[in-house]
């Protein structure tokens, strides 16, 4: 895929070579406290057998850095469930507000709509607002709230208990 000029950066396939900075932004948005419930960033091997392969993109600027990625995984073992998955999107703060974040669901919704995937769900973190409102934009919607689902890991919000919102996508 080529760079797109409008929008100044290209969305491929997750490599490897890609995993330091996916560490590093995925870090990031644990500091947060709003991007997820983890700690820290899994082992590279972990992640990558939790996911879909085909679903694992990134954004890259013209000199190749990761401006943000996305991907996606089962959500059950179980053959019911074959076509539900949840995803994760993240953009490196100082890539904030460039369109990365929308480029990076539409790209996972087209692919995943191509490989016959039939729900895309998510369970985002109340305060994220950046997060909830880039899912409404996409055509997701919030079908749920969780009250006090877990303590916030880090950031500001750290051992407080937070709500999530579950948002969906029926393709």
């Amino acid at each position: 895929m080529a760079i797109n000029k409008e929008l100044g950066f290209q969305i491929i396939d997750m490599t490897e070579k890609h995993w330091d900075e996916l560490a590093r932004i995925y870090a990031a948005g644990i500091s947060s406290g709003l991007a997820t419930f983890e700690s820290e960033p899994p082992a590279r091997e972990k992640f990558l057998r939790s996911k879909i392969a085909a679903l694992n993109i990134v954004a890259l600027s013209p000199s190749d850095e990761v401006l943000g990625w996305a991907a996606a995984g089962p959500i059950s073992e179980r053959p019911a469930y074959r076509g539900v998955i949840e995803h994760s999107v993240y953009v490196d703060p100082k890539s904030s507000g460039r369109g990365v974040g929308q480029a990076l669901l539409n790209e996972l919704v087209s692919r995943a709509r191509e490989l016959g995937y039939w729900t895309i769900q998510s369970s985002i973190i109340a305060q994220n607002k950046a997060s909830r409102s880039l899912h409404l934009k996409a055509g997701f919607r919030e079908v749920g709230r969780r009250e006090r689902i877990a303590q916030g890991a880090r950031g500001e919000v750290a051992g407080q208990w937070l709500d999530t919102y579950l948002y969906e996508l029926r393709l």
